[in-house]
Parts: structure tokens; sequence; C-alpha cells
């Protein structure tokens, strides 16, 4: 994945310090770690590269998204037929 990079060989790289509770930090580590990127650096470049050339992604859709993805981690998802049952629905409209 090192579409993240920006150097396009005439921007000079620069560092740039941010803080993080320890619990965020170990959720990245887990994140970049489990979707193939080569280091966290990579992963947080790629991250706002995204966010600002997708900036209809707001923080609230983020943060849905987030939660669906601890909320399937957690099993705590149903199937679609499951769903059905639950909230008598039929289906007929798939």
């Amino acid at each position: 994945m090192s579409e993240a990079a920006t150097n396009n060989g005439d921007d000079e790289i620069v560092t740039v310090n941010f803080k993080v509770t320890r619990s965020f930090l170990d959720e990245i580590e887990d994140t970049w770690q489990g979707r193939g990127f080569n280091s966290r650096s990579e992963f947080i470049r790629y991250t706002l590269r995204d966010a600002i050339e997708h900036p209809t992604f707001d923080r609230d859709e983020l943060v849905a998204l987030l939660q669906a993805e601890e909320d399937v981690r957690e099993q705590r998802t149903m199937s679609a037929e499951e769903a059905r049952e639950r909230f008598g629905t039929d289906g007929a409209n798939e």
C-alpha cells in the first residue's frame, strides 16, 4: 500500500508529532497491522490522504463505521434472516 507515500520528489518531507491516548494507539496498531500496511506511519498517511480526498466522509460517518466494525468483532450483529424474523419482514423487497 505504498501509495500512501506523498513525496513526488519535489516536496520536502517533514515530521509531524501528535498525541493520542494509549488505548487509541492500541487500536491504530491493531488496525494497520490487520490491513496489510507496512507501518503505522504509512497507515496514518493513507488515512489522512483519504480524509482530504473524500471530505464528504465526515466524523459522524467514521464513528458509525467504527462502531459497526466493533459490533462485528464483538458478535453483536445478526444475519438478514434473523433480522427478518425479529422485525417481522418477509424479505420480499430484496
